[in-house]
């Protein structure tokens, strides 16, 4: 029989030790494969809000499986993807909570802004109507998120550039009355500024936490991958950061 199929086996009794076949290079060839990838050092929630039809579902598919549907389904109440991303020397694992945009699921999505580490604002830049929607998304996030919560404002479907109906100007003027808002905008379709949007988002919340966290603190500062229940318990006094 030909020697490059000789499988190596384990000794047994009266063997007088282990097998003349075994290879120590390849017994740790073996243990290498077998040690579990490295914990993430961050756990952060991400939510993406918005009216309905703005695109958040088609960017947080592009972001995560780099995928584009043209005939994307409204969500029904939340879904959400996982995806790991290293910044800053740190491996961090992303909940990114995408939430529908009509008002009668409200009471559900409401629930995933308390955990929520950074928050995606989408409105569509051929819609006016999404675009005077922020408002209302403002005291959303006013009155169910942490005041820690980074927020990005991003004005999406830039590939229909020639059915504009918001100036990117309007865009950031918007943006610039709201304390620590960023703004941009992307086009899922196009996959241009999604990588941007979300790694950006993510770098700055992990700017702001200490390098070294105690497990307890860590712990407290992650998310499950149990869903938030569907009332919020104590939600906390509304605050205004939009003028």
């Amino acid at each position: 029989m030909d020697s490059r199929y000789d499988i190596p086996r384990r000794a047994t009794a009266g063997s007088g030790g282990g097998s003349s076949n075994s290879s120590p290079a390849l017994g740790a060839q073996s243990r290498r494969r077998k040690m579990p990838p490295r914990p993430a050092d961050f756990k952060l929630q991400i939510i993406i809000i918005g009216s309905r039809g703005v695109g958040k579902t088609s960017l947080m598919e592009r972001f995560t499986d780099d995928t584009f549907c043209e005939a994307c389904k409204s969500t029904v109440g939340v879904d959400f993807k996982i995806k790991t991303v290293e910044l800053r020397g740190k491996k961090i694992r992303l909940q990114i909570w995408d939430t529908a945009g009509q008002e009668r699921f409200n009471s559900i999505t409401s629930a995933y802004y308390r955990g929520a580490k950074g928050i995606v604002l989408v409105y569509d830049i051929t819609k006016h109507e999404t675009f005077e929607d922020l408002p209302k998304w403002m005291k959303m996030i006013d009155k169910y998120a942490s005041e820690e919560a980074e927020l990005l404002l991003v004005g999406n479907k830039l590939d229909c550039e020639g059915d504009r109906a918001i100036s990117r100007q309007q865009g950031e003027r918007f943006a610039s009355r709201i304390s620590g808002m960023r703004f941009c905008e992307s086009s899922a379709k196009d996959n241009f500024n999604v990588d941007e949007i979300f790694l950006k988002l993510v770098d700055d919340i992990v700017s702001k936490m200490p390098l070294e966290m105690p497990s307890r603190e860590l712990s407290n500062s992650v998310l499950s991958l149990q869903p938030e229940p569907e009332v919020p318990p104590e939600l906390p006094p509304p605050r205004m950061r939009c003028c």
